[in-house]
């Protein structure tokens, strides 16, 4: 149920239609929910540079429905009330043009680069907003804390905060809700997740991918600010935030806001807290990759990393002093995608028992979502020999993809999963200093060959 209690959104308008966001994300996302909420009726309307025709947009939007098997009625009310309008994103008459044309209720989601969001939240302002319009921006939310900060000035002088969804595909409602039950619903875990028991905290996304023609955004963002800036530091928001009275949107957006502004670099030194890198040719499963700078539209002098590792500190009296290694990067041998919580040591063996003695671990997977606890037991075989057992449990999954679930608190105009104002510039503000520094030189920028699991290094 969402907080504002208000009428539902009437349409969708999908600014950067013709992007590969749009057609590969965000349609199928949408055509999942349509089909798990066959009474929904939206207009769609797709608006782009790109010369199309209504019916060429529709077959797009037919297309991405069939791959994610989308059926029903709210689907085919959908695809009957779809159009497409030439529009230019930064042009006051083209987007008046465009709401205009929509029915009900607004939502304008913004899937574009940062800088022409920016524009055309600019050309917003010349624009007679419907009342209740709802504004979608994808992430990176502006590339720094100061262009974040003047984005939101300008998007709060439009419309109300709660009608500004800063939207994480990365954390959909179900991953949200299971690390929150998880934490708080457990007690046998809770009075555990603090500076007087947990050694470390990684938050790891490792992919296989390359950069997959993505160098148009990818270049310009890197590992950084592709997934720690945003995904990442989110992620830690929701292991280190104190309870929050509800998950409605006020409660879960001021908490995670909290946990954000304590986030500093660890020890408060971001050269000596991060490491930087990138990848030369190599294989990855079999497939040979070229050396990144060697991708078709890379510049080289950029010097983007494509794997960045981070440690950080929550300075709150729960966590202080607990490090934090936030890391992701591309083209490794492995893909790792989870929250490993490494708890502190027993002080020893007892006589008489032997084997290795490792910590206990919770692991929190990401993608699909469940629980491995690794732990200490006695066997098998000689019960006076300690072996390592594994406790698992999966988590349940949403019926929608993480597209579908941000849609979701979309059209209903609920912003559970959004991130507020404060909170976006909080996390440019850590990542700031960090780039700084690496901008200086004080950081090299390493290399390890695609497939490998980084530098060599690079020991954990």
């Amino acid at each position: 149920m969402d907080d504002a209690g208000t009428e539902n959104i009437g349409t969708l308008v999908v600014l950067g239609a013709t992007g590969d966001l749009t057609s590969r994300l965000l349609l199928p996302g949408l055509g999942r929910l349509l089909t798990e909420q066959p009474r929904r009726r939206i207009r769609l309307i797709g608006a782009d540079l790109a010369p199309l025709e209504t019916r060429q947009w529709t077959a797009t939007v037919r297309e991405a429905f069939a791959s994610a098997e989308a059926a029903g009625p709210a689907v085919d009310h959908a695809l009957d009330h779809t159009d497409y309008l030439v529009t230019d994103a930064s042009s006051a008459r083209d987007l008046g043009r465009v709401l205009a044309a929509a029915t009900g209720i607004p939502a304008l989601y913004f899937a574009l680069p940062p800088a022409v969001t920016a524009e055309a939240v600019g050309a917003l302002h010349q624009v007679d907003l419907p009342t209740g319009t709802v504004l979608a921006l994808e992430k990176p939310f502006g590339t720094d804390r100061d262009s974040a900060a003047a984005l939101n000035r300008r998007l709060t002088s439009l419309v109300d905060e709660d009608q500004v969804f800063r939207v994480d595909h990365f954390l959909g409602k179900s991953t949200v809700l299971n690390i929150l039950g998880l934490r708080f619903t457990n007690y046998l875990f809770e009075p555990l997740l603090n500076r007087d028991h947990v050694a470390k905290v990684e938050i790891v996304y490792d992919e296989q991918l390359g950069l997959e023609n993505r160098a148009g955004y990818y270049d310009r963002a890197g590992a950084m600010v592709d997934m720690i800036q945003s995904h990442l530091l989110q992620v830690m928001a929701l292991i280190t935030m104190d309870a929050p009275q509800s998950v409605r949107a006020a409660d879960l957006r001021t908490a995670k806001a909290e946990a954000l502004r304590a986030v500093r670099p660890f020890a408060g030194d971001p050269v000596s807290a991060s490491r930087r890198a990138r990848y030369t040719a190599g294989t990855v499963g079999g497939r040979p990759l070229p050396a990144y700078v060697e991708e078709p539209g890379v510049d080289a002098g950029r010097g983007t990393e494509t794997l960045a590792e981070i440690t950080l500190e929550s300075t709150t009296w729960r966590w202080s002093g607990v490090p934090f290694v936030l890391r992701s990067g591309k083209a490794l041998g492995e893909a790792r995608r989870e929250i490993a919580i490494t708890f502190r040591p027993v002080p020893q063996l007892p006589a008489g028992l032997d084997g290795r003695l490792e910590p206990t671990v919770l692991r929190i997977c990401l993608g699909p979502d469940a629980m491995v606890l690794e732990l200490n037991v006695n066997g098998p075989g000689d019960p006076f020999v300690l072996d390592r057992g594994r406790l698992e449990a999966q988590f349940g999954a949403g019926r929608l993809n993480p597209y579908g679930e941000v849609l979701h608190g979309i059209l209903e105009r609920d912003p559970s999963l959004s991130i507020r104002a404060e909170g976006a510039e909080h996390a440019w503000e850590v990542v700031d200093r960090f780039r700084e520094a690496w901008r200086s030189g004080s950081v090299p920028l390493e290399e390890y060959p695609a497939g490998s699991a980084g530098p060599p290094t690079w020991r954990s």
